[in-house]
């Protein structure tokens, strides 16, 4: 099983309504929750933590996952309000008013972290929600808690207009990908680090950090897989883009997804991935994406969608 540990928000979609007035629609979303549910279509037994709140988005939010097989119930459900992001589109370019405020997810703390068992093979964060605090701190400790016996997968997706204290955030990403198996960047992620050097210097500063895996996605012109003896580059597959929503989130459940599914997901294993295992992943990962990117939203592809 993969838990993925992070953020799960609704965003409201401006629409029109039958009326011809202006409203919003509540959607299912945030980067990690993105990846859950690209996994769960994907056939690969999955779990989700955060906080999430017992009320009428949460509920959608519930749905959502089970909908899609993941399971929530490592979750922590409070009283707490849902995080909300109203999006304007302008241009056809988002803009977002983000209610985080005391949330369910923002303010779940160490005494909400799961027990996991023994069927826990792998646990995946990344995004806003290592921003603020205290839930920062917490996904930060259930890391460190599972680094040593489980796979660590980490996607920094890193989102400059929500971070307030680059230093701060910059050595927690840091702390966290020296514990980790597994580092995502997109060209954007790296450029925020400000490190000098080409990509494969800069998958080189990563991997001399402690990762075994890193992955450099670089959006039409494709992606690359470095660990510490070779190199491995696959194109993006041609679609038409709809919308770049959840592109990277359903890359990471592909990665993972393919190797679990060579039954790989083990700390030896990904340590010495060989050339095919990591083109396989990066393939799996780019054909699942290339979906994503074909349809509006967060809307990840199901196995048999992509031949599996």
């Amino acid at each position: 099983m993969i838990l993925c540990c992070g953020e799960a928000l609704i965003d409201m979609l401006p629409r029109d309504t039958t009326l011809g007035e202006k409203g919003f629609a509540p959607y299912a979303g945030g980067a990690i929750f993105n990846t859950a549910i690209a996994l769960g279509r994907l056939g690969i037994p999955t779990a989700f933590f955060t906080g999430i709140a017992d009320d009428m988005m949460g509920e959608i939010l519930l749905a959502t996952l089970k909908a899609s097989n993941v399971d929530y119930s490592p979750c922590a459900i409070t009283q707490r309000p849902s995080t909300i992001a109203f999006v304007k589109l302008v241009n056809g370019q988002a803009t977002y008013a983000f209610y985080d405020e005391g949330t369910a997810g923002r303010m779940i703390t160490e005494a909400d972290l799961p027990t996991l068992g023994d069927d826990c093979e792998a646990l995946h964060f990344g995004a806003i929600s290592l921003i603020p605090s205290p839930c920062g701190e917490t996904y930060e400790a259930l890391l460190d808690r599972e680094a040593a016996r489980r796979v660590i997968s980490l996607d920094p997706n890193i989102r400059p207009g929500f971070i307030k204290d680059k230093p701060a955030h910059m050595a927690r990403i840091r702390r966290m990908a020296a514990k980790s198996d597994i580092v995502k960047f997109s060209d954007e992620d790296l450029d925020w680090f400000g490190l000098e050097g080409d990509h494969d210097a800069l998958a080189a500063h990563w991997l001399a950090h402690g990762a075994k895996l890193v992955v450099i996605t670089k959006g039409a012109e494709g992606a690359s897989g470095y660990t510490r003896d070779r190199k491995v580059t696959v194109p993006s597959e041609r679609v038409a883009v709809v919308d770049t929503v959840g592109a990277g989130d359903t890359f990471d459940a592909g990665v993972l997804a393919s190797l679990k599914r060579d039954n790989l997901l083990t700390k030896e294993q990904v340590a010495s991935l060989g050339e095919q295992a990591v083109r396989n992943a990066l393939t799996l990962g780019a054909k699942a994406a290339a979906v994503t990117v074909s349809r509006a939203g967060a809307n990840p592809p199901w196995a048999h969608e992509i031949g599996l």
